[in-house]
C-alpha cells in the first residue's frame, strides 16, 4: 500500500514506479545504450581520417578544427531540422546528429595523439622499411592510444547526455521518459531516467577506463617506473 501511495504523492522516490514500469525502462535504456555506441563508433570512424587530414599542415588543421567546432555550436533544434529532409524522423537522424557534436571532441583528441608521437620515432620506422600505411597502424595508431581513448571517454559521456536531445522525435531512449515526464511533473520518472543516465554515463566512463588501461600498458609502467625514481 505504501508503494502504492507513493505514485498517489507523486513523490520523487518511488519503487513501486520502477517494479511497474520495468519493461519500458528497460527498452529506453536499451536504445539509449545503442544510439550512444553507434554514435560514438561512427565518429571516431570519421574522426580519425579527420585528424590525419588536419595534421597535413596548420592551414589543414585551422579549417578542420574550426568546421567541427562550428557543428558542436549548432543548437541541437537546429541540427536535428537540417538532417529531417534527409533521415526523416528515425534513429538515423538523432545518430547523425550526435556524430556531428561528437567529432569536436574525437577529431581534437586524436589530432593530438598523432602529433605527440615523437619523430624519432617515425624516422626509426621509415629507416626499418615501413611504409606509410604500416607507420601509422603498427606505430602511429597504438601510440596516440591513450590520448585517442581519452577522447573517446569525453564523447561517450557527453553523448550519453546528449542523446536525451532526441526525444524531440521520439528517438532519445532514455530521454523519452525524462521529456513526457518533465511536462506533466510526473516525479518519480524524471529522477529514475534522469538517475539511469548518470549510472550509464559511470558504467561507460569505468568500462572505457579499463580497456584503456588494458590496452595501453606501457602508461601504467611509465608512472610506476617514474615513481621509484622519486623514491630513490
Amino acid at each position: 500500500m505504501a508503494g502504492q501511495n507513493c505514485l498517489v504523492a507523486n513523490d520523487w522516490i518511488c519503487w513501486d514506479y520502477v517494479t511497474s514500469r520495468s519493461q519500458e525502462l528497460t527498452d529506453a535504456t536499451v536504445e539509449h545504450v545503442w544510439i550512444t555506441g553507434a554514435s560514438v563508433l561512427i565518429g571516431l570512424v570519421v574522426a580519425v581520417p579527420l585528424a590525419l587530414l588536419a595534421r597535413r599542415g596548420r592551414r589543414w588543421s585551422a579549417s578542420v578544427l574550426t568546421f567541427t567546432t562550428l557543428l558542436y555550436t549548432v543548437p541541437s533544434l537546429a541540427m536535428f531540422s537540417l538532417l529531417l529532409p534527409v533521415f526523416g524522423l528515425s534513429a538515423a537522424l538523432v545518430v547523425t546528429g550526435l556524430v556531428l557534436y561528437s567529432l569536436t571532441i574525437l577529431v581534437r583528441n586524436a589530432l593530438a595523439g598523432l602529433e605527440a608521437v615523437p619523430e624519432e620515432v617515425r624516422e626509426a620506422a621509415r629507416g626499418m622499411g615501413y611504409g606509410p600505411g604500416r607507420l601509422l597502424w603498427q606505430v602511429e595508431l597504438p601510440l596516440a592510444l591513450p590520448a585517442l581513448l581519452a577522447g573517446v571517454r569525453i564523447a561517450t559521456v557527453s553523448t550519453i547526455a546528449l542523446t536525451t536531445v532526441g526525444s524531440i522525435v521520439g528517438k532519445g531512449g532514455l530521454g523519452n521518459l525524462i521529456a513526457p515526464a518533465v511536462n506533466s511533473s510526473f516525479k518519480a520518472q524524471v529522477l529514475t531516467a534522469s538517475v539511469l543516465c548518470v549510472l550509464l554515463a559511470l558504467v561507460a566512463d569505468l568500462l572505457l577506463l579499463g580497456l584503456q588501461r588494458l590496452l595501453t600498458p606501457w602508461t601504467r609502467a611509465g608512472g610506476r617506473s617514474s615513481g621509484r625514481g622519486k623514491g630513490v
